[in-house]
């Protein structure tokens, strides 16, 4: 953001300015002075420390000044924001505006929906469960109001063509506000009973354990693709032959296993999978699989090799579970001809047979410098007819079921080679991929 366009810039005034009008009748608000300022205060440290420490955005706070206050002292609690110094540099004064006008706009219109449906008189009788259908309304009248304005800001500076600047913001917001919505929910029947704030601060506490723990799976997940990431920017670099194939096929085995039926744990590790299937490469020399012309059977036997030197150097990579059985076996053929241990049936692990489904399908389907390819419905029935022998029957139903609902669009993968014969060993074969 140290270049904001001049649109976004005017976007975010035109937010400010919004967020100033919800202030008008402030003036004639019955409300005890220390509250806004207790819950502004509190708003501004939690704040401060999620998204310093953590990471993250932290509303529960926000929340409870819906809950408890009206709409234009609830407009209030966000205000500090701009005293805290915005993450980064430069275009400090947008970051600043930006980041009070919009919460105060959706906690404002939030704490309107929960005033009009009587919920300020549940969390004074602490009436459950009525208490929770205006606290759930107010949430996503939270919700709405922030994909509005995120989106609304996407478009003006940008960064996505408009019609798809809102695309999959409320389902992404929906549920962690609701969460957080809960917890200010329960913050403002324990600030509303007979014990008072000091307990409702305490409700605080689980809120940033849960925080840190969310933060720290996150983090983990991030070194986890960035782990991936340079593996597989690493083969690309020696094979430019095959750039961006790992990357398909990671997706094209995501459909099957969606196809299948499989749960997300087992979907994120078929795509680890697909994606790190080719890993093996940085094993083999270079000169061979750049090499012009046909591979001798020693060099075809070398080359063979990449599924152990793949999985010998995933191994100690935890995280990564089935795949590296994947990795290690997604050249072996149903009928026992494939390699490295020439595996039949049964006896080649489900992922593996699911990666070598989606990897023959790109090697097929993708057009390369030395190669075009082949139409989808030519590789679809490439597939049928290869199925049962080298290929499981189940998972090639699978990908063409997915592949005819979802389509496939393919790229070109590599540049222009250097010479003008390609590698013989490179060229897609009959059920075969790399």
């Amino acid at each position: 953001m140290d270049a904001v366009p001049a649109r976004a810039r005017g976007y975010v005034a035109g937010a400010a300015l919004l967020a100033a009008l919800t202030l008008l009748r402030l003036p004639a608000t019955h409300v005890p002075w220390w509250m806004p300022v207790l819950l502004a205060a509190l708003y501004a440290a939690c704040e401060h420390v999620v998204r310093r420490r953590l990471g993250g955005t932290f509303y529960p706070v926000l929340l409870a000044g819906a809950f408890l206050l009206p709409p234009p002292a609830a407009a209030l609690v966000p205000l500090p924001a701009l005293l805290l110094p915005p993450a980064g540099h430069g275009a400090a004064l947008p970051r600043r505006v930006w980041r009070a006008a919009r919460p105060a706009l959706a906690v404002w219109s939030a704490a309107q929906v929960h005033r009009g449906l009587g919920g300020r008189d549940a969390v004074a009788g602490s009436d459950f469960p009525y208490a929770l259908l205006p606290a759930g309304a107010a949430v996503l009248a939270f919700c709405l109001v922030l994909t509005l304005l995120d989106g609304g800001l996407r478009a003006a500076a940008g960064l996505v063509p408009a019609r798809r600047a809102w695309c999959g913001l409320l389902a992404r917001s929906l549920a962690p506000v609701a969460v957080h919505g809960l917890a200010g929910l329960m913050m403002a029947v324990l600030w509303r009973s007979p014990y008072g704030p000091v307990a409702a601060l305490l409700v605080l506490l689980p809120m940033c354990v849960s925080c840190w723990v969310f933060a720290q799976y996150h983090r983990e997940r991030a070194a986890h693709q960035a782990t991936i990431r340079a593996l597989v920017q690493a083969v690309d670099i020696k094979d430019g032959y095959t750039r961006g194939h790992s990357e398909r096929v990671g997706h094209a085995s995501v459909l099957i296993a969606r196809e299948l039926g499989m749960d997300d744990d087992r979907v994120e590790t078929l795509r680890f999978a697909g994606i790190l299937h080719d890993v093996g490469k940085l094993g083999v020399p270079t000169r061979l699989l750049r090499k012009d012309g046909p591979l001798t059977a020693e060099e075809r036997r070398i080359i063979e090799l990449h599924p152990e030197y793949g999985h010998e150097m995933v191994r100690g990579i935890s995280f990564l579970g089935e795949a590296r059985a994947a990795i290690l076996h997604h050249h072996e053929r149903l009928d026992g001809s494939g390699y490295p241990y020439g595996l039949a049936g049964d006896q080649i692990p489900e992922c593996a047979r699911i990666v070598a489904v989606a990897d023959a399908f790109d090697a097929m389907t993708s057009t390369r410098s030395y190669s075009r390819a082949r139409p989808v419905e030519a590789a679809v029935t490439e597939l049928e007819r290869c199925a049962g022998a080298h290929f499981d029957p189940r998972v090639v139903g699978a990908l063409v079921r997915a592949v005819r609902r979802c389509g496939w669009r393919p790229t070109v993968t590599a540049d222009e080679p250097a010479h003008g014969t390609a590698p013989a060993e490179r060229a897609p074969r009959t059920g075969a991929a790399r």
